[in-house]
């Protein structure tokens, strides 16, 4: 069986105004470095065999404080990125209704059709995360590995995971250094034991 500990990144400037990051790189705040110790502590008794992580810094970061306490590397790939926002990118949610209102309201209600300008269907986003997270999965049986990625990724890999229609992400609650447990059993059967877990902020 393979535990993947899948992590949202902690938080970031862009996080705390509301604006959208998507593929910009933006770093951790100092409220980010501290949620992302916090988080450290509560997993440093678990046996992790690698940690992985998105090529963006707020997820790198994220990832690196993790794997310290199991003195790891962090191995990143750029399809674990966040859903690129186009066009929507350093805009705020008010911003992008104020200039984009009848896509913002498509897009939102269905995420997984609609293609923001210049960026990615959510449909897009799961078909590079999840098969890289099953991946990951395969090559790490038996074992636990950390997985730090961003919201909407996490959303979508876990929609693919569960066969949820991906028109229902926004369901699904991603805080930063929120972390999902997720069972991969063998013959392909999934059990998600932990959703959106922050224990860990108090």
């Amino acid at each position: 069986m393979t535990r993947l500990l899948l992590v949202r990144h902690g938080e970031t400037i862009w996080n705390h105004t509301s604006r959208y990051q998507g593929h910009t790189d933006i770093e951790l705040t100092e409220t980010g470095r501290e949620q992302a110790r916090s988080l450290a502590k509560r997993l440093n008794k678990e046996k992790v065999k690698a940690v992985y992580s998105s090529d963006l810094k707020r997820a790198f970061e994220t990832a690196s404080i993790l794997a310290t306490p199991h003195n790891l590397p962090v191995k990143t790939t750029k399809e674990l990125r966040e859903i690129n926002f186009g066009v929507w990118e350093g805009l705020t949610y008010q911003e992008i209704m104020e200039e984009y209102r009848e896509l913002a309201s498509e897009w939102y209600q269905y995420p997984g059709k609609i293609r923001i300008p210049g960026g990615e269907t959510f449909t897009d986003v799961k078909e590079r995360a999840y098969n890289t997270i099953l991946e990951l999965a395969r090559q790490n049986d038996p074992g636990t590995i950390i997985v730090v990625a961003h919201g909407g990724t996490i959303r979508a890999i876990i929609c693919g995971l569960l066969d949820i229609d991906l028109n229902h992400a926004f369901q699904i609650r991603q805080d930063n250094t929120a972390l999902n447990i997720i069972e991969c059993n063998q013959g392909g059967y999934i059990v998600l034991s932990l959703l959106n877990g922050v224990s860990h902020l108090g």
